[in-house]
């Protein structure tokens, strides 16, 4: 009888702490599982806006094209698992203020969590970015570039 009673000294604690440790580890491994599902649809958000900007942006770079505005809503879905997403960009030069290469990081965020990601837009020497936000859960959320006649390109998101 001896050893049923060590059996169950050893058994009875691994038993409890099974009871605790398998819903909290479930927990964890879900919670990981969900927040880097949300990321990558926020990345593939990011580079579906990033190419549109570029596109705009190269659409209009050329001597052919007038100057004047161009707006488009890039399709993108007005929220991942029931959140909507905000995006900001800033504009940065690389190198000296005239005839230099800009870069735009834009940056999503899903709102009421902390995903967040950044992308960065390869523009050049005659962009203005207007400080603006996308929000996805607009019917008016699109990308807007206006081409002035000095050959200046401005963009900004609607909402």
């Amino acid at each position: 009888m001896v050893h049923v009673t060590i059996e169950y000294m050893i058994m009875l604690p691994l038993l409890i702490l099974q009871i605790f440790l398998f819903p909290l580890t479930a927990s964890w491994l879900m919670t990981t599982w969900v927040n880097q599902r949300r990321t990558l649809a926020l990345q593939d958000v990011a580079g579906h806006l990033s190419s549109t900007i570029q596109q705009l942006y190269f659409s209009l770079n050329h001597q052919t094209v007038p100057a004047g505005e161009s707006t488009y809503a890039p399709g993108l879905p007005p929220s991942i698992e029931d959140l909507f997403y905000t995006a900001t960009a800033k504009l940065r030069s690389l190198g000296a203020p005239l005839n230099s290469t800009n870069m735009l990081d834009v940056t999503i965020k899903l709102t009421g969590t902390t995903n967040t990601v950044a992308t960065t837009v390869i523009l050049g020497p005659n962009v203005d970015w207007r400080s603006s936000i996308f929000e996805s859960n607009s019917t008016k959320a699109a990308v807007t570039a206006q081409k002035f006649f000095n050959g200046t390109i401005a963009l900004w998101f609607e909402s």
